[in-house]
């Protein structure tokens, strides 16, 4: 099941009187925005990263010692040169890649001409047919037997079986999660699938969550990488186990946080989804003890004027630690 977040409130351009300094406001995709002015040196808050007029200056400065480079090259370049990776030691090149990108939009640096238009991988990618194997599986968790849960984000055969189930079963398709991401099948002992999960960012704002929480705009900013929301959960049609949802999500929620450490560096202290209230009952995260906190107002995370209106979805959240809002609201990411 897919949660949508909701859009940061934009930017606006402000024009002061002539005594006072001129400020300009600059609303980025991320939903961050930051103020330049030409005489305080403010620090620009971008990809989760503040970014000071010194390092504007270091950035033009890469640029001109090689205009020959692509922006790939530039954004792997500045990760070295800046250190910047996740908490895994792992190089964070497409966040510098969109940071660039930014600030480029914004006429604050200027980027070489693109090598290649930018596709969507997801979009694009061509799921080869397959032929399921589609007996009825039925019982109790106890004739089941033993399951086999695995994270399968760096394993290319699985993901792509995963991705093709979701396709044809899954009533959102197969798009990708967004963000920093990990994803499960689930397998009985003779390894037959069935079931997956996709768990991926969390909603940028969310009112409901955000007030459970105890979050203002300052420290949803510096924590939102301790939760994340699980977009997807599949069950294959043909599977109808007692109780195996349940088990599933308990299972997944035990190991999650360790397994999002181990890929990224940093822990999670909270599982948000987002149930499509005319589809689904919840019946499965009510069984496995998530807690309802509310309901989305019907827009997405890309509806920045309240054009769009999408099916409501009832918000459950899952704490994976005892003292989560201490980590979330007081601890520093």
């Amino acid at each position: 099941m897919a949660g949508k977040g909701h859009p940061a409130p934009s930017g606006t351009g402000r024009k002061l009187l002539s005594t006072v300094p001129l400020y300009f406001y600059f609303s980025l995709d991320s939903g961050f925005s930051f103020r330049h002015t030409s005489l305080v040196n403010d620090a620009l808050l971008v990809q989760g990263r503040q970014v000071t007029e010194s390092n504007l200056q270091e950035i033009r400065e890469l640029l001109a010692a090689h205009p020959d480079w692509s922006r790939r090259r530039l954004s792997e370049a500045l990760c070295e040169q800046w250190n910047w990776c996740n908490g895994a030691g792992l190089r964070k090149d497409m966040a510098a890649r969109t940071l660039l990108l930014k600030l480029h939009q914004r006429g604050l640096i200027a980027l070489p001409a693109r090598r290649q238009l930018p596709t969507n991988r997801m979009r694009t990618r061509v799921l080869a047919p397959r032929v399921w194997d589609q007996t009825p599986y039925r019982g109790t968790l106890a004739e089941l037997g033993r399951v086999e849960i695995q994270e399968v984000s760096r394993v290319e055969s699985e993901r792509e079986e995963l991705a093709a189930a979701l396709a044809e079963f899954h009533y959102l398709g197969s798009g990708g999660t967004v963000g920093e991401n990990l994803q499960y099948t689930v397998r009985e002992h003779r390894g037959r699938l069935l079931a997956g999960l996709l768990f991926g960012s969390a909603a940028w704002k969310c009112r409901e969550r955000d007030q459970y929480i105890g979050w203002g705009e300052k420290e949803r900013r510096a924590n939102l990488s301790r939760i994340t929301n699980n977009h997807k959960f599949l069950i294959l049609p043909w599977v109808r186990i007692s109780h195996l949802g349940s088990y599933i999500l308990g299972s997944v929620l035990r190991r999650l946080s360790a397994d999002w450490q181990n890929k990224y560096g940093h822990p999670i202290a909270l599982v948000e989804t987002f149930v499509e209230r005319d589809r689904f009952r919840g019946t499965v995260y009510q069984a496995a003890n998530w807690q309802r906190v509310g309901e989305t107002q019907g827009r997405t995370r890309q509806d920045r004027y309240h054009a769009l209106q999408v099916p409501i979805k009832e918000i459950y959240v899952y704490p994976l630690q005892k003292h989560f809002r201490k980590v979330l609201v007081d601890e520093p990411a």
